[in-house]
């Protein structure tokens, strides 16, 4: 849906030309490894107890963002993002210096404590934030703090509800990055990296 409304706005070419190399190399680029739950996954996602507002305050301490990027088995544009995406040596480098993965599974049952202290399902968390379709990567801000007394929609400073094109996929983890949200809304944001 995204990925239509920034073709229709002339911003995915506008994204092409800013956001297509990095001052970040990897060293050594690992493939992602089919798991037995049928999901992509690399090496550099967070191994985590599965406590979001822990796993921000982590975050945080190693100077990096959380994002929680929801998949499913068979999911094609999953498989894409992991060996497209997420393979791309400056993409994969810009994400590992900048921001924690968490990597849940759409219908999974591990346990999940959301930023209240409620404990959840993978899919019931999915559930509650309204993911419906996989890959979607949420973003939260730098302090859990307050996080639990929100909504659960204002708990998010960004979202990536499907899978955009490469260089729009770096430019929102960028947009994060950069506080963008804090000024303007994500096609905003694009129109002035022209």
């Amino acid at each position: 849906m995204i990925t239509r409304r920034l073709f229709s706005l002339g911003l995915a070419g506008l994204a092409a030309p800013v956001f297509t190399s990095s001052p970040f190399t990897s060293s050594v680029l690992a493939a992602p490894k089919l798991a037995e739950d049928g999901m992509y996954h690399f090496d550099w996602y967070l191994d985590s107890f599965l406590d979001l507002a822990e796993d921000v305050a982590n975050a945080r301490a190693s100077g990096k963002r959380l994002a929680v990027i929801f998949g499913q088995r068979a999911c094609p544009y999953c498989k894409r993002m992991a060996e497209e995406h997420l393979s791309d040596p400056a993409i994969a480098a810009y994400i590992q210096a900048n921001f924690d993965v968490l990597h849940l599974n759409l219908f999974g049952a591990r346990e999940v404590t959301d930023f209240d202290g409620a404990k959840h399902s993978e899919r019931d968390l999915a559930r509650i934030y309204g993911v419906r379709l996989t890959p979607a990567i949420l973003f939260f801000p730098e302090s859990a703090e307050g996080l639990g007394a929100r909504s659960v929609m204002k708990r998010e400073v960004a979202r990536m509800p499907g899978l955009l094109e490469p260089a729009p996929f770096l430019a929102m983890f960028r947009y994060v990055c950069e506080k963008g949200y804090e000024a303007a809304s994500f096609t905003e944001w694009l129109k002035t990296r022209s």
